[in-house]
């Protein structure tokens, strides 16, 4: 399960770029009750998504004109430059390089070799998120790719995974993690029929996924799969925000 420890490899951070900051802001803020904290005069419009004054993501304009609304997952690195030179040599692309962030930390913004965006993070004041796991709190990651198995060997390389693969009948659903079950932070998978795009899809927990997914809606987003239950695992939905970021919702089921 994800964990707000830091250790390299794992999903430390997420954010969100959009075209209209305050749109995303009323959405995000309706749904799951966040509040809004500002990063400050130097932060270009970037700013925190908190639950109870604990940090959950970030939100900020998108600074590429051609750029897609998406969320973001930032995997935690010791070193910034050394990651992004693993992803050239796995095969993967530089979208920005590694580059400090007022002190927070450092990142850089890269793409895996099937198309896939995400980032790494090199923490200096700040480890990442505060919590997890936790109603309207990330809790869990999962890539969406054409190529599941190219997308093993590129993300093990990278960040030295271990990898175990779940017969789930009509596909095979591969489950990241740092060595074992209590570690494990994502999954990996095929496309659906119908997907192109190679895309990290990032799980906010929620109490009531069917009322959830019925106030995504509401608030003028898309529900695209669900509410549907999947034993020893939830209930969970797919939906697009009202600017087209995808997300996914759920309510996990508790050990007995």
């Amino acid at each position: 399960m994800l964990s707000t420890d830091y250790t390299p490899g794992t999903p430390r951070w997420i954010d969100l770029g959009t075209p209209d900051v305050a749109a995303t802001d009323a959405f995000y803020t309706s749904l799951f009750g966040w509040a809004k904290e500002d990063a400050g005069p130097d932060a270009g419009g970037y700013g925190f998504y908190t639950s109870a004054g604990k940090r959950i993501g970030g939100v900020g304009p998108m600074m590429d004109p051609g750029a897609t609304p998406a969320w973001t997952v930032y995997f935690g690195s010791d070193d910034a430059e050394a990651a992004v030179k693993a992803v050239e040599q796995a095969g993967g692309t530089v979208r920005m390089p590694a580059m400090d962030v007022m002190g927070f930390g450092r990142m850089a913004q890269l793409t895996d070799p099937q198309g896939g965006e995400f980032a790494v993070w090199q923490p200096q004041q700040t480890k990442g998120f505060d919590i997890v796991n936790v109603p309207v709190s990330l809790s869990w990651t999962e890539l969406h790719t054409a190529d599941a198995e190219g997308a093993r060997a590129f993300y093990t390389s990278v960040f030295g995974w271990t990898v175990t693969d779940n017969d789930m009948g009509e596909f095979v659903y591969t489950v990241a993690s740092m060595g074992g079950d209590e570690s494990s932070f994502g999954g990996l998978m095929g496309h659906f029929p119908g997907e192109t795009e190679t895309y990290w899809l990032p799980y906010f927990e929620v109490a009531d996924c069917d009322a959830t997914a019925a106030k995504v809606t509401e608030l003028g987003g898309t529900l695209l799969m669900g509410p549907a239950s999947l034993d020893g695992v939830g209930r969970m939905a797919s939906v697009r925000d009202p600017h087209g970021s995808l997300f996914s919702i759920i309510t996990s089921e508790q050990p007995s």
